[in-house]
């Protein structure tokens, strides 16, 4: 049972680091991962790098160079699709993709809040600053709503007195483990439904 993934990343990429890690050309579960595309829209982004220590080249597709939002993620499902991805993953993707995209393309995507509270890209910091005395992070399926598809997996934490750096960190750990539970258990899904 092989499962082919696609990362989507904008930034740093820690998340796309931690994914390549922990399961790129592993087996786990009786499922072997690979991460077959990368695609960033940021020729700047920290990530690029982080792909090159596992060999992994990430095409750049800057949407600056698209007039239209469909445009962009014609060229992102063009992509995904040649190269047969079972489950693409958005770590850090900071685009809201247009059905173009997300009747096209089986997605999920990582959020620093507990959905549906706190979407969009200031969720860090609206989370610390609420009045909540539980924060955490959410795995969910994409969909044409910013931060909106069915939630798959949510984690949860008490804020008691943290400042905002141990908030950050705290979000940042919890990310890495329940992204890889949840790309794990949606793979198994996937095979399920295809009858693998």
């Amino acid at each position: 049972m092989h499962i082919r993934l696609a990362i989507l990343f904008s930034g740093n990429g820690s998340n796309l680091e931690n994914i390549l890690k922990k399961l790129h050309k592993k087996k786990v579960k009786g499922i072997y991962f690979e991460v077959v595309l990368c695609i960033c829209n940021n020729k700047n982004a920290f990530g690029i790098q982080r792909a090159e220590k596992y060999n992994l080249k990430s095409i750049i597709i800057d949407h600056n160079n698209y007039t239209k939002r469909e445009e962009f993620d014609e060229v992102l499902v063009n992509e995904i699709q040649k190269r047969k991805i079972d489950l693409t993953i958005l770590a850090g993707f900071m685009r809201i993709l247009s059905p173009v995209f997300t009747q096209n393309i089986k997605a999920i995507n990582l959020h620093p809040s507990l959905l549906p509270l706190f979407k969009g890209a200031n969720a860090i910091k609206q989370s610390y600053e609420s009045d909540m005395k539980v924060a955490g992070v959410s795995i969910h399926w994409v969909d044409e709503s910013l931060d909106g598809g069915e939630i798959i997996a949510q984690k949860a934490f008490e804020k008691k007195n943290l400042s905002f750096k141990e908030f950050e960190d705290k979000i940042h750990i919890l990310e890495h483990q329940i992204l890889i539970q949840a790309i794990i258990e949606t793979s198994e899904k996937i095979l399920k439904e295809n009858n693998v």
